[in-house]
């Protein structure tokens, strides 16, 4: 008889506690912390595109959008598909959970901002791109916050924010499909992508 009452009972407190993915992620209507990233409720087919605009909306989960039915000051919100890449624009990575600029990653960005310079006549798509891990929503939260600081970035060396926007595909796009930790680090990551203005 005690042990037919064990296992409701047992039952019960594992339903009521739940059972935790790691890693343990916010909901995706809180904004993120300064050490993470945070939600978009964006589609997974949809990637969510920023583009920096004295007129923008805040998405649920604290992402900014650009208002609805607005376009920038001179052109329409850009396709991704529209932008190719350029060898001298190289990758920058993230730790995990992470969208700070790391020292070694910032001797790129300044030799990104380099070129930009010297090709002023460039508009630049940072893609902003996540691991595996954690839900669709937080990462492609995630992947916007990473664009968002390599665009700071380079805006802090001078690029015009007018010629940058950006875009978060979350963990859609990996560049290694194995796991473990080589494999995902090479998913955090932030891509840059041109066309001629």
């Amino acid at each position: 008889m005690r042990s037919v009452l064990m296992v409701p009972a047992a039952l019960l407190i594992l339903v009521a506690s739940g059972c935790a993915k790691e890693p343990v992620t916010m909901p995706a209507s809180m904004t993120p912390s300064p050490g993470a990233s945070g939600g978009s409720t964006a589609s997974r087919s949809q990637p969510s595109i920023s583009q920096p605009s004295t007129s923008q909306s805040t998405a649920p989960g604290g992402t900014t959008r650009p208002a609805a039915g607005r376009t920038d000051s001179t052109t329409a919100r850009p396709s991704p598909r529209d932008f190719s890449g350029v060898a001298a624009l190289k990758d920058i990575n993230f730790d995990y959970d992470k969208y700070d600029i790391r020292p070694t990653d910032a001797k790129i960005l300044d030799a990104s901002a380099a070129w930009l310079k010297s090709n002023a006549r460039t508009l630049l798509l940072i893609e902003g791109h996540c691991d595996e891990r954690g839900t669709n929503e937080y990462n492609l939260a995630l992947g916007e916050q990473r664009a968002k600081a390599a665009m700071s970035y380079l805006v802090a060396l001078g690029i015009q924010a007018s010629r940058i926007s950006i875009v978060s595909y979350g963990e859609e796009q990996p560049l290694c499909n194995e796991r473990g930790e080589a494999c995902w680090a090479k998913n955090r990551r932030a891509h840059f992508l041109i066309k001629p203005e």
